[in-house]
């Protein structure tokens, strides 16, 4: 904690803001595909009229981008600034039982925000690990198929309180992980009374331990409940706040409410997406009621691609693609895994709505805060982070992103730079083909994309641009040896490297 400390201590004797800062609310939807915004997709069957509202009056950016295309190191990027690979998850997910992933050390978008004078908060899917007072030692917790005894009278640790958050409420993993008990401030709402699953394909979730006040169906709705109550108790306060809303939707169990069933006109994932829709509605109603919503930087973006789980077949029968025109879907390496909607609505400095091509990350937020506070990082802080701030303002801005690294549940690696696309292995790297050892045979071994003509991810320029293969490969061992993409002295990445997922490009 000593970093926390000086850091803290830093800014306690530095000058501080009035509330001229802006309030930041960040929401995060969970496996929503940038197809199913119809502010992206003309074609969508899906009419999501709030989110299409921030579209219009604020900031679409064309080519945002998860850290991975998958929810957990999605989630630990969005707060650290860093690449998850560089942590100790070097592929897949956490369970509802993992440890945090979160360093002790590390300082947090939240952590930052909060010696800056801001009342922090959690709310919703943390799906990042804590510390549980488990019974028994304990073994394979990230393992999904695993469940374990939980003494649920004692309160967690190293959970959202830890990692910057002055208010934390929400549950441990995914809404089909089990426990399925809601967890304020480290301490158990209450204990579970029932053990309950849902094997139905869109309604699933896993067996385990229910608490007397969780109900899936629910979820949603009392989550967007504590979110408006949040911002309508913080609303009379001269100090800003930082409101992270990291919905459990419409990721499984694809469970609507009564009165957003059938209205889509598609499936029930498309019914579940208007409920999405509707809680940014909420949200921004509420920061209009309590005359915040000028001087608020609100944000909507996705964890990653449209899940499986949503019935392509079915969609794809009423002209509804969640990918849109890109390859792929969640979990993969292509472009439909994590290319994702991403809005920026702040009146008072975007006056003008404008739509943005400009290269960005889920990782961007912590360097987008330090330049919004005037603050500069420690150099072992954000290594993965570039400020989007000069888009949204204007005038000079901190360095800009020229290149980025994409990462499959599998852990596999591609690397973008302008147009130029280079995945580092023969097939999706995730849950679309091919991906099994039999679909990959004869294939070459890695794929060249020029995203200009062909967005789709159709045809492989690796034969005819061997030169711009090699600039790639040698771009990305760069930036994974430093342990940093951004300026600043070298850094190390936690564990091993993880050489064993590219050196194989390398090989003669």
């Amino acid at each position: 904690m000593r970093l926390l400390l000086c850091y803290t201590l830093y800014l306690v004797l530095s000058p501080t803001f009035a509330q001229t800062k802006p309030n930041i609310v960040y929401i995060l939807a969970d496996d929503l595909g940038i197809g199913d915004v119809s502010a992206y997709n003309p074609d969508s069957k899906i009419d999501t009229k709030y989110i299409d509202w921030m579209a219009q009056n604020g900031i679409m950016f064309t080519d945002a981008h998860t850290s991975s295309s998958v929810c957990t190191p999605t989630r630990y990027g969005i707060l650290t600034g860093r690449y998850n690979w560089r942590s100790r998850l070097k592929k897949g997910v956490l369970s509802g039982y993992s440890k945090p992933l979160i360093e002790p050390e590390r300082l947090t978008v939240a952590h930052f925000l909060q010696s800056h004078g801001y009342h922090t908060a959690f709310l919703g899917k943390w799906h990042l690990g804590w510390d549980w007072g488990f019974s028994d030692e304990t073994q394979g917790l990230d393992n999904l198929g695993n469940v374990f005894e939980i003494d649920y009278g004692q309160p967690i640790k190293n959970g959202p309180r830890s990692a910057g958050f002055d208010f934390s409420y929400g549950f441990s993993g995914s809404l089909d992980m089990p426990p399925y008990v809601y967890v304020q401030n480290d301490t158990v709402t209450a204990a579970p009374n029932r053990i309950t699953r849902n094997m139905d394909e869109k309604g699933f979730w896993r067996e385990g331990e229910t608490g007397a006040d969780f109900d899936h169906v629910k979820v949603l709705p009392h989550l967007t409940t504590k979110a408006i109550d949040f911002i309508h108790e913080h609303g009379a306060s001269d100090s800003p706040f930082f409101l992270y809303f990291a919905l459990p939707a419409p990721h499984t169990p694809i469970l609507p409410t009564t009165e957003f069933m059938g209205q889509s006109n598609t499936n029930l994932y498309g019914d579940f997406m208007l409920q999405v829709d509707d809680v940014v509605g909420q949200v921004v109603q509420a920061l209009k009621a309590i005359g915040k919503l000028e001087n608020t930087l609100l944000i909507f973006v996705s964890d990653n691609g449209c899940s499986p789980r949503a019935s392509f077949p079915e969609l794809e029968r009423v002209g509804h693609h969640p990918s849109h025109i890109y390859r792929g879907h969640k979990a993969d390496i292509y472009e439909g895994g994590h290319r994702v909607p991403f809005l920026v609505h702040w009146p008072e400095v975007v006056a003008t709505p404008r739509v943005s091509d400009r290269l960005v990350c889920t990782t961007d937020l912590m360097a987008t805060v330090a330049e919004l506070m005037d603050s500069t990082l420690p150099v072992n802080v954000g290594e993965d982070s570039f400020s989007f701030l000069d888009v949204i303002r204007g005038g000079r801005g901190y360095e800009r992103r020229e290149s980025i690294i994409h990462h499959s549940i599998e852990g596999r690696f591609a690397i973008r730079r302008d147009k130029w696309k280079l995945i580092l292995w023969p097939g999706s790297g995730g849950w679309s083909e091919p991906m099994t050892n039999q679909g990959l045979e004869g294939l070459p071994p890695y794929q060249l994309f020029d995203l200009a003509s062909d967005p789709g991810e159709k045809e492989n320029r690796l034969e005819m641009q061997p030169e711009r293969v090699e600039e790639l490969k040698t771009e990305i061992v760069q930036l994974i040896r430093e342990g940093r993409s951004n300026a600043g002295p070298v850094q190390s990445n936690d564990g091993e490297v993880p050489w064993e997922q590219v050196k194989w490009a390398f090989e003669e």
